[in-house]
């Protein structure tokens, strides 16, 4: 069993995309990041940087006690080792796989996460930094588009970095981008979009949607936060 520590955000659509590929059962534990719950003392101890996802695999492959995991990157290489699926183990085919995985979390998330901020939830618009993560998040679509010439998938079969990249480019019209100026980037969002997993992982998202995730409430807690307001918040 994997009891899933959730919000429905691209990092946390990329866990359920995965326990759906890999009909793992799971439970999924709500962290509703505009209330606060990451910054709570229980969630902290499984995720030490206070974002979710995590998981706690109550089942490890050693036998032994239950093993947390937090951030998405590392979440997705454990479930791929643990199950034995969608991670190759040709030495060669693996190292692409991982290229690409850390490629979305070092780039095309932390790229797309700002251009979200800016273009949609940050108080002031301020173009410089609109355009910056704007023409950015293009370039990677670029980047992805290249790649996928002549490949259904980024490192060839399917895997985690496509589970990686996708539910970031899923809000594509949000960040500007128009998937027909990516015709290999678009061809893998349609083929990726109609899998029978990936719908499922999407609907379980509609239960936690029921109300706006930032309002001004919540954006006190979400942005800005420091080591010490962060402190705080937990008391």
């Amino acid at each position: 069993m994997i009891d899933l520590y959730y919000w429905p955000t691209p990092n946390g659509h990329k866990i359920t995309i995965f326990l759906e590929e890999a009909g793992l059962e799971y439970l999924i534990r709500p962290v509703n990041i505009g209330a606060g719950d990451q910054f709570k003392p229980e969630f902290l101890q499984i995720s030490p940087n206070n974002r979710m996802p995590a998981i706690i695999d109550t089942t490890p492959a050693d036998g032994g006690q239950p093993i947390s995991i937090f951030e998405s990157g590392a979440i997705l290489l454990y479930l791929a080792e643990k199950t034995g699926k969608f991670l190759p183990h040709n030495l060669r085919q693996r190292k692409l796989v991982t290229e690409w995985l850390f490629w979305q979390v070092g780039g095309l998330g932390p790229m797309a996460g700002q251009n979200h901020h800016f273009a949609q939830y940050a108080p002031e618009k301020i173009d410089y930094a609109i355009n910056r993560y704007v023409t950015e998040t293009n370039r990677l679509y670029g980047v992805m588009n290249r790649q996928l010439e002549g490949r259904d998938y980024l490192a060839g079969d399917y895997s985690i970095a496509d589970m990686a990249c996708y539910p970031w480019v899923v809000p594509y019209q949000k960040q500007q981008q128009k998937l027909e100026d990516f015709p290999n980037l678009q061809r893998w969002f349609e083929k990726i979009q109609s899998r029978k997993a990936v719908i499922s992982a999407y609907s379980r998202a509609y239960e936690y949607q029921t109300q706006p995730t930032v309002t001004e409430e919540s954006r006190k807690i979400l942005f800005n936060q420091t080591a010490e307001t962060i402190e705080n918040l937990k008391q």
